[in-house]
């Protein structure tokens, strides 16, 4: 980069600055993230829902406050999340359901405050790194979104899909048993590459509306385990020592889990730079990046067997990816008008409704405000920081309420929230059906994570396969060699390959290579 253009985007920064920290932009921010932090840990609701909810009432407002309201809002339910997902083992967002898988446990070994201090520092971190990367990249990123095609993103969402064989516990049939018939639940309804209707001599509802995912998600994570909890009595903290002063206070402390981040600075660093570049890619999201961050770490960590019983890193990778996602979607969300997420969705329509078409006048002439929604996310993340912390102390007795309360409030809250979606009856049934089939799933050993990874990454996979087919028809018949021809595909092949086959290949094949 030139001398001239680098001083041209400091003076954009400056003025992106001076934007934000104007009254009352600033306060616009505030209120955004802590806004946020209670939506996203709202099982159900999260920040798509939120900012729709937002958008009608922001009519009025100037068109750089709405913006970084809604940015706000966005980074704060993503944070937000966690604590439900760590404290009641039930995500408020998508991008917080690998937290469950550690968090949840350590707040049932009393380490509530320890798995909390441990999702705001983690956060803090990939947020930051992530927003940082962003002010580097973004007079590049033309070019970098455009490498992008759908043979690219359908490789991807395999990628996630074969993640399967890293995260599933209860044995690799299992869990492909359970990842296959995820991907089964989402060909109910239209197809997403044709519009075809399937299944449609049923003549049932769900035929025509779908089986929507969030529903899925609530209701195997929070309907299930609300059913599991019922057979037993106490609080969810169930192995909670009794403390010396604090009248049974939580074990765990913040310095504890501010430790535990700082002690594994290439898990949150690498968990930061996944969950970006997972986030990047339109239609990927939280709802991928963060379980293949997690699956990342669950590879090369030394005791595999430890995640999903209360491993820290498990929730520091999860965290750091879901924070730095935010910044990731924001990519082609500003360049082309492309949602990056449901959330990026509304932030499209929120830019739209107030006069802010993205494109190159988001990094020309409006080049001013578009620093300021970046700068909004890196002071959002201090904050989201300092009130992290503080209000562990509060939240962390959660985990102490008696199941017999908790367990009707949480069961309301998530049919409330599936209800809310798409205000559809339809939905509610699905939860009440996914808890069950959830919790038989749990007590048979088959793996939650690969359901709702094939949930997730079916429709994108789909859709993504059917346009890539169609780019290349080859003497009237479809060829996969479209996936073949990219530099960015082939290596997509070559990470699907080594995830897929690389646990053979060093049990097996790098044996025989040494003793030979």
């Amino acid at each position: 980069m030139s001398v001239e253009p680098l001083v041209l985007q400091i003076d954009a920064i400056a003025g992106g600055a001076e934007i934000l920290f104007s009254w009352p932009t600033f306060g616009w921010m505030v209120l955004g993230i802590i806004l946020g932090i209670i939506l996203g840990a709202i099982p159900g609701i999260g920040p798509a829902i939120g900012m729709a909810l937002l958008l009608p009432l922001s009519g009025g407002m100037a068109g750089e406050n709405a913006i970084i309201l809604f940015v706000s809002v966005y980074l704060g339910a993503k944070y937000g999340g966690s604590i439900s997902a760590i404290l009641i083992n039930t995500p408020g967002t998508a991008g917080a359901a690998a937290t469950t898988l550690d968090g949840y446990p350590m707040s049932r070994n009393g380490l509530a405050i320890t798995a909390l201090s441990i999702s705001a520092t983690a956060s803090f971190i990939g947020g930051i790194i992530a927003i940082v990367l962003l002010f580097g990249i973004t007079p590049f990123l033309r070019q970098i979104v455009l490498a992008f095609g759908s043979p690219e993103y359908f490789l991807v969402a395999f990628l996630g899909i074969a993640m399967i064989t890293v995260v599933a516990r209860g044995g690799m049939m299992k869990g492909l048993i359970a990842g296959a018939f995820g991907m089964l639940i989402t060909t109910a309804g239209f197809a997403p590459a044709t519009g075809d209707l399937r299944y449609a001599s049923m003549q049932h509802p769900i035929t025509l509306d779908g089986i929507d995912f969030v529903a899925v998600l609530i209701g195997v994570f929070a309907v299930g385990e609300m059913i599991r909890l019922s057979r037993e009595s106490g609080g969810i903290a169930s192995s909670i020592e009794e403390g010396e002063e604090g009248g049974g206070a939580l074990s765990g402390s913040r310095r504890e889990g501010i430790n535990h981040v700082v002690r594994n600075p290439v898990t949150v660093v690498k968990s930061a730079l996944i969950g970006m570049g997972v986030g990047a890619i339109p239609g990927a999201g939280t709802s991928v990046s963060n379980f293949v961050a997690y699956g990342e770490a669950l590879r090369v960590e030394e005791n595999p067997d430890s995640f999903g019983e209360g491993n820290p890193r498990g929730v520091m990778s999860s965290e750091s990816a879901n924070s730095a996602t935010v910044a990731g979607t924001l990519i082609p969300t500003l360049s082309f008008g492309i949602p990056g997420s449901g959330a990026t969705a509304v932030l499209l329509g929120a830019l739209l409704l107030h006069g802010l078409r993205p494109g190159p006048q988001l990094f020309s002439e409006f080049i001013n405000i578009t620093y300021s929604f970046y700068i909004a996310l890196l002071v959002g993340n201090f904050i989201i920081l300092v009130v992290g912390l503080t209000a562990i102390a509060y939240l962390g007795y959660i985990t102490k309420v008696d199941t017999d309360l908790i367990i009707p409030v949480v069961i309301v809250m998530a049919m409330f929230g599936s209800f809310a979606v798409r205000n559809n009856i339809l939905d509610v049934a699905t939860v009440a059906a996914f808890g069950v089939i959830g919790y038989f799933m749990v007590k048979n050993e088959f793996s939650i994570i690969a359901l709702v990874l094939g949930v997730v990454l079916g429709p994108i996979a789909e859709r993504n396969l059917y346009r890539s087919l169609q780019i290349n028809p080859h003497d009237g018949i479809r060829s996969f060699e479209i996936f073949l021809v990219r530099p960015i595909s082939v290596v997509l092949l070559i990470c699907i390959f080594l995830i897929i086959f690389g646990p053979f290949i060093k049990a097996t094949v790098i044996p025989r290579v040494r003793g030979s």
